[in-house]
C-alpha cells in the first residue's frame, strides 16, 4: 500500500467533511486510519456511515488528552502499513489531487524521508482565507529551518508526508506538550539526511478555528514545551552538517546565530497571547515563575507590549507554534 492516511480524531464538528475529503483522491492507493481518542462526542457513528474497507476504525480506551495529543499520533502511525504517511487534524482536509500530487513528487525525488504539501488555510465554513508561502520544490534541511524562522513560515503536521519506515526508525512523533514544536521537529529529524521536497500546488486544507490545541492550550505548558524544544535545538545545531552543499552549511550559521533570538520571540509571543486573552494582570505569574520558565525580564517586558499590541490590532501570531 502506498499511502496512510490517519486522523487522531477527538472533535466531530468537522469529521465528516474531513473523511470525505480523503475517499475523494484521485490516487486511490491509500487506507485510512481513525484513531478515535475516547472522545465524549458521538464519532463513530460519523466514521460508521462510511461504507468503504480503506477506513479503519480504532477507539482508545483512555484519552491521550491536548497535552499528550503526540500519544495519539503515535498510536494511529501503529496501526498504519503505507510506505508513507500523513497525520492530519480531524478539521482538516485533503484537496483531491493531494496524494496524485505526493506520488509524483516521490517519483521525482526518491527516497526522501519527507515532503511537504502546499497549504491553503480556511475557515469554519470552508473558505480559503489564506495561503502558505510558495517554497523550493527541492532544498536541504537548514534552508527549511532558515525559513521556518527567519521567513516566518506557516507549517502544521497534515502538512508532511513522511517516509513511514524512517519516521519509526526515528522514534515516531517527536512528543512535546500540546504538540507545541513536534511537527517541526518531527519533520528536521527525517529530513536530516535528505531534505525534503515541496509541492509546488495546493494539495492540502488547515483550518483556522478557535478549537485548535494552538489557540486554546495552556500557556505555561507551551513554554514547558518551548525549553524542551530549545534543548534539542542546541544539540541539534550543535553538529556540523556532513556532506552538506556550501549553500546549507550558510544556511547551518544563520540557523545558528538566530536560534536564540527565535526562542525568545516564541515566548515572547506564547506570553502576549495569554495576556490579551485572559489579563494584563496575569503577568505576575509569569514573574512569579520567571527562573522556572527561564525568562528575562527584558522577555516579560517585551511580552506586555505585545499583548497591548494584539488588543489593539487582534493579530496572533500563529505562525511561531
Amino acid at each position: 500500500m502506498k499511502f496512510s492516511v490517519t486522523i487522531p480524531a477527538y472533535k466531530a464538528m468537522f469529521l465528516r467533511e474531513c473523511i470525505e475529503s480523503i475517499l475523494s483522491q484521485t490516487y486511490k492507493d491509500f487506507e485510512l486510519i481513525i484513531v478515535n481518542d475516547a472522545s465524549p462526542e458521538d464519532l463513530t457513528s460519523i466514521v460508521k456511515s462510511f461504507n468503504d474497507p480503506r477506513i479503519h476504525y480504532y477507539v482508545n480506551e483512555i484519552n491521550c488528552g491536548a497535552v499528550n495529543v503526540v500519544d495519539n499520533w503515535n498510536i494511529c502511525l501503529a496501526h498504519a502499513q503505507g510506505d508513507y504517511v500523513i497525520c492530519m487534524g480531524d478539521d482538516d482536509k485533503l484537496l483531491p489531487n493531494c496524494l496524485e500530487e505526493y506520488n509524483k513528487l516521490i517519483e521525482r525525488y526518491p527516497g526522501l524521508g519527507v515532503y511537504h504539501a502546499w497549504t491553503v488555510l480556511i475557515d469554519k465554513n470552508s473558505e480559503v482565507i489564506g495561503m502558505q508561502e510558495p517554497r523550493p520544490e527541492r532544498e536541504g534541511i537548514y534552508s527549511m529551518m532558515w525559513g521556518r524562522w527567519y521567513g516566518k513560515r506557516v507549517q502544521y503536521i497534515g502538512d508532511f508526508l513522511f517516509d513511514r519506515k524512517n519516521l519509526v526508525n526515528n522514534g515516531g512523533f517527536y512528543k512535546l506538550p500540546l504538540a507545541w514544536g513536534s511537527d517541526d521537529i518531527t519533520s528536521y529529524i527525517t529530513a536530516k539526511d535528505t531534505g525534503i521536497a515541496n509541492m509546488q500546488v495546493p494539495g492540502f486544507q488547515y483550518r483556522i478555528n478557535a478549537q485548535t490545541i494552538s489557540s486554546t492550550g495552556d500557556a505555561e505548558k507551551k513554554l514547558t514545551a518551548t525549553n524542551l524544544e530549545k534543548t534539542f535545538y542546541d544539540e541539534f545545531l550543535s553538529r556540523k552538517p556532513i556532506g552538506s552543499t556550501q549553500t546549507e552549511k550558510v544556511f547551518w550559521v544563520k540557523v545558528k546565530e538566530y536560534s536564540e533570538l527565535f526562542f525568545i520571540k516564541k515566548c515572547i509571543y506564547t506570553i502576549a497571547d495569554d495576556l490579551a486573552n485572559n489579563g494584563i494582570m496575569n503577568v505576575y505569574k509569569y514573574v512569579y515563575k520567571r527562573k522556572k520558565y527561564n525568562l528575562s525580564w527584558a522577555v516579560i517586558a517585551y511580552s506586555i507590549v505585545e499583548s497591548i499590541k494584539q488588543k489593539v490590532t487582534g493579530n496572533k501570531h500563529h505562525s511561531i507554534a
